[in-house]
């Protein structure tokens, strides 16, 4: 039996999401209805049908059908909707004292859901938010709450290298970061040095982590002994990205590649 899979996008998530081509003729860019766990929804095409040589090991959803011009017209009329939603939730939970901050809000592609994020502290009780938004809007309400990276994966914005954040564009699942992988890469742990737009500690810090962590293992320890050509000093700094390591060698401060000196005690990385 083949199996075929193709990639699908949604709207402010660049995270790919696999389903089942059927026999539908897609190519990237065409948009299809889907059904996903939040309802039924219009993604887009990301990439080519694959025919896989094993059955996934969690069946594939079918794509529903290739949009129709009124699909379209349709998603495009609900984001216009769904603005009045998100005002009215805000509304409702401030006159409710409710502690939580409505982030989003989505409306499905068929209009029978509006999915609304809020973030919050601590846990909410907004079943009378549900209550009423149900009987004002006669559809189905889901609340979700997110956390301050969801919220700006969500929003979006510029971080402090000037670009939008990975989070919105070049990331699907949050990776796990630590502030090992600053240490190691020899940034500055100042927390506004090193977290992102949510307080968060950059996502980008995972990026080359491997490749710092190879290199990390052959840099000699700071304060240890090494062996150069004028004689043994002690190592002050290592660069990391230059594979460069600072020495003192008697009253003197130098520089050497790391290639060039003996490294008695190398780096040791600690798990965490």
């Amino acid at each position: 039996m083949e199996f075929k899979e193709i990639g699908i996008k949604f709207e402010n998530q660049p995270k790919i999401y696999s389903f089942n081509p059927l026999n539908f003729d897609l190519n990237v860019g065409d948009f299809v209805v889907v059904e996903t766990v939040r309802g039924i929804e219009l993604g887009k095409v990301a990439t080519q049908i694959k025919i896989l040589k094993n059955q996934p090991n969690e069946p594939l959803k079918n794509i529903i059908k290739k949009a129709t011009a009124e699909d379209i017209k349709t998603a495009e009329e609900n984001k216009k909707k769904v603005k009045s939603f998100f005002d009215k939730a805000k509304q409702i939970a401030s006159n409710l004292k409710l502690e939580m901050k409505i982030v989003y809000a989505e409306l499905t592609l068929d209009c029978t859901k509006i999915i609304i994020s809020f973030t919050s502290d601590k846990r909410v009780d907004f079943r009378e938010l549900v209550k009423i938004l149900a009987s004002e809007f006669k559809m189905k309400i889901e609340l979700r709450q997110i956390g301050s990276r969801d919220e700006v994966k969500i929003k979006g914005g510029i971080g402090i290298c000037g670009r939008p954040c990975c989070c919105q564009k070049n990331t699907g699942d949050f990776e796990h970061v630590t502030i090992k992988m600053a240490k190691m890469q020899g940034l500055s742990l100042n927390p506004s040095n090193i977290s992102g737009l949510c307080g968060r500690l950059m996502c980008c810090l995972g990026y080359e982590n491997e490749q710092y962590a190879e290199i990390f293992k052959a840099m000699p320890r700071i304060n240890s002994e090494v062996k150069t050509q004028d004689g043994v000093g002690k190592v002050l700094y290592n660069n990391i990205l230059k594979k460069t390591v600072q020495v003192r060698v008697g009253d003197e401060f130098k520089e050497y590649n790391l290639d060039d000196i003996t490294v008695f005690k190398p780096n040791q990385i600690v798990e965490e």
